[in-house]
């Protein structure tokens, strides 16, 4: 089904996206089950190579879940994978928590029989009464959205099925994961013909009105804008600028006229969803939103990011902010707000590699030095690793040896006294058990 689906397409797969698809296939011809992070970022053609590896799945005779973070981007995920694999006579279906319950239940019923090929879905597909005839792969979309027992979860409902982890900006958990073994790596590090990184600049106060003015100027050629703020009001922090507020405050003033509207994590997924369908649709000029519109967002109209108080995120978060503008082919353009005084000064200093910088993983190295890891085996995602002799960033070669030592040594097998050895050395340590 793969070869039929390339030669269908009206354009060619770039080569990492080629090298990726060899990548996936070699791993899921082994009989162990595959662990990959797929990085790469927005438009590099990530859903697409997981589609692909989808369809090798139901080659075998087994069945793939797309597991997305949000229920916006379950749906834009569900259209274009049944635009490309329904000609092909694959099924396609769609679970998330908001089906009616009538619905809910003969999707559940074709999951478990197999008439369902390919399953999009939320949390709800490893709720459990879902049950799956053959789950072969399990694809994890934008994956620092899911906690690790979420992911096992989900994992949980095959046999030993074939992992895909997907992300535009890996977190520090992540790249931990990748240097210590649990995640082989695929990089998608080509964009395809005619996609423009997205311009970054770091601006202070100053720069406010001219800011306002090109935000009008946008509006007016027909695009629309983000303004991302790091919290909903000002019950937490008098000092920050909120959404809510400053939703008010642009409509009456400097956007009178444009058409504002107002998103967030605390409005009912319905209502939030609604704004997101009005955006999407053109039908508001400027959004105002905290970091919900982060992930599952896809409005090629829109071409400016300002995020404010940006000294508030983390790298890899702004990464995935700006990568929601300039998804068109309109250039996109990313404004940094920091304010004034010695704090803003180092602010501008951490934030300057994104000026420099579009690469993901070289965002993450820089994320990962500055707030750690994260417990390798645990569930806790930031953190010091608790490794004395080494640091994973520093001592990244070294890491990589040891971790092709450590593969070769588990290929010639492991003995049952070096197992017990193991599990007495480090079990306490990483809540491992002895299992049956």
């Amino acid at each position: 089904l793969g070869p039929r689906l390339v030669a269908s397409l009206p354009f060619r797969l770039t080569g990492a996206q080629e090298r990726a698809v060899a990548e996936i296939e070699e791993d899921l011809r082994r009989g162990a089950p595959m662990g990959r992070l797929l990085q790469g970022d927005v438009g590099s053609g990530k859903t697409l190579v997981a589609v692909l590896a989808c369809l090798r799945a139901v080659d075998n005779g087994e069945q793939a879940a797309i597991l997305a973070p949000t229920e916006l981007l379950a749906h834009q995920h569900l259209a274009t994978v049944r635009r490309l694999v329904e000609p092909l006579g694959v099924r396609v279906e769609l679970l998330t928590g908001s089906l009616p319950a009538r619905h809910r239940r003969a999707v559940e019923a074709d999951l478990a029989s197999g008439a369902a090929g390919i399953v999009v879905g939320t949390h709800a597909l490893y709720s459990e009464g879902v049950r799956f005839h053959r789950l072969g792969l399990v694809v994890v979309d934008e994956q620092h959205r899911f906690g690790v027992g979420q992911r096992l979860r989900m994992v949980a409902k095959g046999e030993r099925p074939h992992l895909l982890a997907m992300t535009a900006t890996p977190i520090p958990r992540t790249l931990a994961l990748t240097l210590f073994g649990d995640l082989d790596l695929t990089l998608l590090d080509e964009l395809p013909p005619g996609r423009q990184p997205v311009t970054t600049v770091v601006r202070g106060e100053s720069a406010r009105p001219r800011l306002y003015e090109g935000v009008r100027r946008q509006v007016e050629q027909g695009h629309q804008v983000y303004f991302v703020y790091p919290t909903v009001d000002r019950e937490t922090d008098e000092s920050a600028r909120s959404a809510a507020r400053m939703a008010e405050e642009l409509a009456a003033g400097p956007f009178a006229g444009l058409r504002v509207a107002l998103v967030h994590g605390r409005l009912p997924p319905e209502e939030r969803e609604a704004v997101m369908a009005r955006f999407a649709a053109g039908e508001v000029d400027v959004l105002v939103a905290t970091t919900v519109v982060e992930v599952g967002v896809d409005v090629a109209n829109a071409t400016v990011m300002i995020v404010e108080h940006a000294e508030r995120f983390g790298l890899a978060q702004l990464h995935q902010l700006r990568g929601r503008v300039g998804r068109g082919s309109a250039p996109g353009y990313c404004v940094l707000m920091v304010g004034d005084g010695e704090q803003a000064a180092e602010a501008r200093e951490r934030l300057a590699v994104l000026e420099r910088t579009h690469d993901g993983f070289a965002l993450a190295e820089e994320d990962f030095a500055r707030r750690g890891p994260g417990e390798i085996a645990g569930t806790r995602q930031w953190g010091d690793t608790g490794l004395r002799f080494a640091h994973p960033v520093r001592h990244r070669d070294l890491f990589l040896a040891a971790r092709r030592t450590a593969a070769r040594r588990l290929d010639r097998g492991v003995t049952a006294e070096e197992l017990a050895h193991a599990l007495a050395l480090w079990g306490d340590r990483l809540g491992l058990v002895e299992g049956g």
